[in-house]
């Protein structure tokens, strides 16, 4: 071994017995959070005082066996080598359904039977299976709910945006943004072309798209994608790539999404002029592009920037709100992002929010940067949304200038 690679292993092995304890541990975190995911809920509402009669608690315990087995087993065969659609609806569905039955089965499992401790309602069997009912009518509820909630057309959710450096030629200019449509397994072309319809009601000057179009390649899901092919805009349409095109040969989505009339702002710029004055549209591939081994794609803000003047506000789309560090280290005026989906099943948003720096809405980085964070227009894996509603977003941006002016 040459004194080189002996460092090099010494080197490995002294951050090996640095990891702590909780690094260690995440590293079985997708081995452990299926068997919690289904045990809790099982324990909660079949073995905590209930005494239902054996067939019941035998039929109960079957089938929390069964997802245990079952969802990891559908996940694979929907996203692994076979692709299989149906495969990916089963898995996700119950991924989703577990989750809400896991969070309401912690939190009624404990708050519910405290509540009845202390009001002295029930004893021992009968509290245990008012807990169990209770647990159950609140997630069906859920469910049901969040189901609609994700297939339906999204509310426009329309806000002002200040940006101190745009020119009041620019003042009232009309962004729309959508996100995340992750067209899929379930055939969502009909949805696609209404929430089309809803986006050219806008009269929007600009139309944006930042990222996960899809899960699938170009070909499997271009029927769905389609109708973006509608999209009217007076001024642009313009596209960056998610982390999901990233698993989906995304070259096929730049290609597409040129061939639909939209342009792709693969670290590059536009410029959008109005009355005189001049607003910067950049655009950068997603943070995981350049692990994605794809010849070119990378997050290259300074290449997206090349040639604008310094002195014009820059609006810049990039897929992951964390990207906002850079950004405001560049002196960006506003960032567009997606990705987080505002958590989509509450209270997934507190998991989200580990990695990213916002789930929603707008926030205000470093010296003059703001941030939007869409929740998303589409839904990925589970068809449900609970307290984090899908969104088509309007801003209308403003500038102080006119203010003055006025």
């Amino acid at each position: 071994m040459t004194e080189t690679s002996k460092t090099r292993s010494e080197s490995r092995e002294g951050q090996g017995a640095s990891r702590s304890p909780l690094q260690r541990l995440m590293r079985y975190i997708p081995l452990i959070a299926p068997l919690l995911l289904w045990a809790v809920p099982c324990w909660v509402l079949l073995y905590t005082g209930q005494h239902w009669p054996l067939p019941v608690t035998l039929t109960g315990t079957a089938l929390f066996a069964a997802g245990l087995i079952g969802m990891p087993l559908a996940m694979m065969r929907g996203h692994g080598r076979r692709q299989q659609d149906r495969a990916a609806i089963v898995g996700a569905t119950l991924l989703g359904g577990i989750w809400v039955l896991f969070t309401w089965s912690v939190l009624l499992g404990v708050l519910l039977r405290l509540v009845l401790a202390v009001a002295g309602i029930g004893h021992g069997q009968d509290r245990a299976r008012l807990v169990t009912w209770a647990v159950l009518g609140v997630a069906a509820v859920l469910l049901a709910w969040g189901n609609a909630e994700a297939r339906r057309v999204p509310r426009v959710r329309r806000l002002d945006v200040p940006l101190p450096r745009l020119g009041a030629g620019l003042d009232g200019t009309r962004v729309v943004l959508i996100t995340d449509t992750h067209y899929g397994p379930l055939d969502r072309a009909r949805w696609s072309a209404r929430v089309c319809e809803t986006v050219n009601s806008l009269e929007a000057d600009l139309v944006c798209h930042t990222g996960d179009i899809a899960d699938g390649t170009a070909e499997r899901r271009r029927a769905q994608a389609a109708p973006l092919g509608t999209v009217q805009a007076t001024r642009a349409r313009v596209y960056v790539t998610g982390n999901h095109e990233y698993y989906s040969e995304a070259q096929g989505w730049v290609d597409l999404m040129d061939e639909l009339g939209w342009e792709p702002l693969r670290n590059r710029h536009l410029l959008l002029e109005r009355g005189g004055d001049t607003l910067v549209v950049a655009g950068v591939d997603d943070v995981t592009a350049e692990s994605s081994g794809l010849a070119g794609h990378r997050a290259h803000l300074a290449g997206a920037l090349q040639g604008a003047d310094p002195d014009l506000p820059v609006l810049l789309l990039a897929h992951q709100p964390k990207f906002i560090d850079r950004a405001a280290a560049h002196g960006i005026d506003l960032q567009l992002s997606g990705h987080t989906h505002g958590g989509q099943i509450w209270p997934f948003h507190y998991l989200v929010r580990l990695d990213q720096p916002a789930v929603a809405g707008l926030s205000h980085h470093g010296a003059r940067t703001l941030l939007y964070t869409s929740r998303g227009t589409g839904f990925w894996g589970p068809p449900f949304r609970v307290f984090a509603p899908s969104e088509i977003t309007l801003l209308v941006l403003r500038s102080p200038q006119q203010a003055t002016s006025s």
